[in-house]
């Protein structure tokens, strides 16, 4: 051979796969040309702020805003982030908006899938809630979480329930729920409220979940005044809305130190 002749790239070390000093990449079709990182949402984009749920003699009431922020801005003033899962259970989400529609095609799917089955069967309010933390917690374990907190309530048997799911798996039952922001103007009133009366009748329920309503469009930038109410009782799931909140603004200019 003559000197300086450039002798042929070595042939991949089988079909498909790298050649000798290449990175192997198992997801790219093809021989590796070199290694290609894998993305993860990082930030999520079109997000939504507080959902509330509290229980009530009977059944359970969810309640969330229909406003859709890109970052700080008030992007979508339109979107519903409560779904009818079927006749005992309905979920609200807060956090990206997109991975909420994702849940929401998964979950419809499953319902059309069991109700094909014919066996009378339906997916209860504890099974959805169940399901989710499996969901979550799988996508968290990947580094892909669904960049999701989601509010689950119902009337089963007789029975309410309402549970809670965040992004990481992480879930409990509780009387009353709220996430995002509400969790911290919100789930305070609405304990202080149970503490007193532990079993509030569906119209005390509703004043609750209003009055807390507003204090969030008050006091959380990402809020809106229009919303929906997801209402769970033996007679089946309701959806509300959109709903308008009447709010009074005339002391605003009261307030100092926020120009």
């Amino acid at each position: 051979m003559e000197a300086g002749t450039t002798l042929p790239p070595p042939p991949p070390f089988w079909a498909g796969g790298p050649a000798p000093g290449q990175v192997h990449d198992p997801i790219a079709p093809g021989p590796a040309a070199g290694f290609q990182a894998l993305t993860r949402t990082l930030n999520p984009m079109v997000t939504g702020t507080s959902v509330l749920g509290a229980k009530f003699d009977g059944g359970v009431m969810i309640a969330a805003d229909m406003m859709g922020s890109y970052g700080s801005l008030a992007r979508f003033r339109g979107i519903s982030r409560l779904l009818k899962v079927n006749d005992t259970t309905a979920l609200g989400a807060s956090g990206d908006y997109a991975d909420f529609q994702y849940l929401a095609q998964v979950i419809d799917q499953m319902v059309i899938d069991e109700e094909l089955l014919g066996d009378g069967h339906s997916y209860s309010p504890k099974a959805i809630h169940s399901w989710l933390t499996r969901v979550m917690y799988n996508r968290r374990s990947k580094i892909n979480p669904l960049w999701n907190t989601v509010v689950i309530g119902g009337f089963y048997n007789g029975e309410s329930f309402l549970g809670y799911v965040d992004m990481l798996g992480v879930a409990y039952e509780a009387p009353t729920l709220a996430t995002g922001y509400g969790a911290y103007l919100a789930q305070p009133l609405m304990r202080e409220v149970l503490e007193k009366k532990p079993n509030l009748t569906q119209e005390e329920a509703r004043d609750l979940i209003e009055r807390c309503m507003k204090i969030l469009y008050y006091r959380d930038a990402r809020s809106f005044n229009r919303y929906e109410i997801a209402i769970a009782t033996e007679k089946g799931v309701e959806v509300e809305g959109p709903l308008t909140l009447e709010a009074n603004w005339d002391i605003a200019h009261l307030v100092s130190g926020i120009e």
